[in-house]
């Protein structure tokens, strides 16, 4: 297992040209430097011809970074090969990429070329080339769509003419795995002199076979694999990295080969991709999507917890994502919420459980992901029966335009009747400060969310606020067609677990059978 696969990220140019991916320079440095973490081989930072912003990605990466290759992309001509060239100039690794058409439609309606002039360009284009720079990657655009016969003699020419690397690109994801490992395989039978170089593969998803064409073309003998972080790219994108690195690792018995990729940064470059483009990734996409470790059915929870290998290949520590995540919902079964339970500090006595469980499953059934605020609201809820020392009995609010928002609450402390009025920023922060002037409760509020619960313009409204107070974090909820009042309903939900987890199951004094000593507050 000596061998090397070469890793070519172009998440910079190709990648980058997809709609809604281009990145500033600056980004675009932030972003190679984090692929130079991650030990790709070679990063394509740009297209210089293309842009001044291109030129200058290209220039700036290649003037910082100075362990990993740094290759520009330009066409068969002298004018793009200078510019590339140019941006390339303070690269202690340059690769010049160049590339020409090389399929019959490709020929005839794009370049008006013939055959002949095409091998005629390449053999010029690359000896021009080579002034400037020693590595030279050809590509043959299209190469899945071009006669073989015609691949064979333009690709002898650019070794011939000082290629050191030739790429095969399935441009437009045309090639299946058994058909493109066949090209692979006759390129390397019938090319000459193509054992001095190094044979690379670029694939698009089109098909979705991006990653399967590029895994297939190892096997034949491709020693260089082009892909994308998240697979972005024109299109369907392009082979995913991420992909590609952990079948060469975890099926290492397969493919019987190596790559350098630390692969601990796959799941943090491609969350700084998300941040800087704002483009999300599938919650299914394989090892950095968000479920890519998730897991909510009852049984695979179960068989996890006893031996994460019965349902995963590889750790989420392997990628750089967080831990494996336990979605619970109306699929998850009594192992998954004991333990889930445990890790919020709650070990219950049989009947509690049980009961705990009931109320789980009800309200899975009413909500796609219950958590653990959720959890903890059960537990004091259903299985505590929490008294109520605070009661909201009524709400006023005077507020709009020119009006210094005030809120006048009623209240019922233990029974007692407190009513007062406050101002404030706006209407529920004048409730809020309200509702602490009765209680005389100090509190910091952490979040504070709301959701509507039917699409209707005279819709519920459902408000969630976290509250941290005695050292204590609880979830308070209400709901109500009035917001305002839905807000004031949660703070006080909230206020009465402070109250409970204070005046009783929180105290130290070794009584409290629930609640393990050393519990999240």
């Amino acid at each position: 297992m000596n061998e090397r696969i070469l890793i070519f990220d172009t998440t910079l140019r190709d990648g980058e040209q997809a709609p809604g991916f281009s990145m500033n320079v600056a980004e675009k440095l932030r972003v190679a430097r984090q692929l130079e973490r991650l030990r790709v081989d070679i990063i394509e930072a740009g297209f210089p011809i293309a842009s001044e912003g291109d030129f200058n990605a290209v220039k700036r990466i290649a003037q910082e970074l100075k362990t990993v290759t740094i290759a520009a992309l330009a066409r068969a001509n002298e004018t793009d090969i200078r510019c590339a060239a140019k941006a390339l100039e303070k690269a202690r690794f340059p690769r010049l990429h160049i590339f020409i058409a090389t399929s019959d439609i490709h020929l005839e309606k794009k370049l008006k070329m013939s055959r002949r002039q095409v091998i005629d360009t390449v053999g010029k284009t690359i000896e021009f080339a080579r002034k400037y720079i020693d590595d030279i990657e050809f590509s043959a655009e299209d190469a899945t769509r071009s006669e073989w016969e015609f691949l064979k003699e333009v690709y002898s020419v650019a070794i011939k003419s000082g290629a050191s690397t030739i790429n095969i690109p399935d441009t437009v994801g045309y090639a299946v795995p058994e058909e493109f490992a066949r090209l692979i395989s006759y390129l390397k039978s019938n090319v000459e002199n193509i054992e001095n170089v190094v044979i690379s593969v670029h694939c698009h998803n089109d098909l979705g076979m991006a990653v399967a064409n590029s895994l297939a073309a190892i096997k034949s003998g491709a020693r260089q694999v082009e892909c994308t972080i998240n697979g972005i790219g024109e299109r369907a994108g392009n082979a995913s990295l991420e992909e590609v690195a952990m079948n060469i690792k975890t099926r290492k018995d397969f493919y019987r080969i190596q790559c350098n990729v630390e692969t601990k940064f796959l799941y943090p470059t491609s969350r700084l991709i998300r941040h800087i483009t704002g483009i999300p990734v599938q919650p299914n996409k394989a090892i950095v999507g968000d479920n890519a470790f998730a897991h909510e059915a009852g049984i695979h929870q179960d068989g996890v917890l006893k031996d994460r290998r019965t349902y995963e290949i590889m750790t989420p520590k392997k990628v750089g994502f967080p831990t494996s995540i336990f979605v619970l919902g109306k699929h998850s079964g009594r192992h998954a919420l004991k333990e889930r339970l445990k890790v919020l500090g709650y070990e219950l006595p049989t009947e509690e459980f049980e009961k705990t469980f009931v109320a789980f499953k009800n309200l899975a059934d009413k909500k796609k992901i219950v958590y653990d605020e959720d959890l903890e609201a059960i537990v004091l809820d259903e299985v505590f029966n929490i008294p109520r020392k605070y009661r909201l009995h009524s709400v006023n609010i005077s507020c709009g335009t020119n009006v210094v928002p005030t809120a006048t609450v009623e209240m019922k402390i233990d029974n007692k009747l407190i009513k007062k009025s406050c101002s404030g920023n706006g209407p529920v922060d004048a409730v809020y400060r309200t509702i602490a002037s009765i209680t005389k409760i100090k509190t910091n509020l952490i979040k504070f969310s709301v959701q509507s619960l039917t699409p209707e313009t005279d819709a519920m409204g459902e408000v969630t606020v976290y509250l941290k107070a005695h050292g204590m974090t609880v979830t308070g909820r209400g709901a109500h067609t009035d917001i305002v009042v839905a807000s004031a309903k949660a703070y006080v939900d909230a206020l009465n677990k402070i109250a409970f987890k204070k005046e009783n199951k929180w105290r130290d004094d070794g009584h409290d059978h629930h609640r393990k000593d050393n519990c999240r507050t």
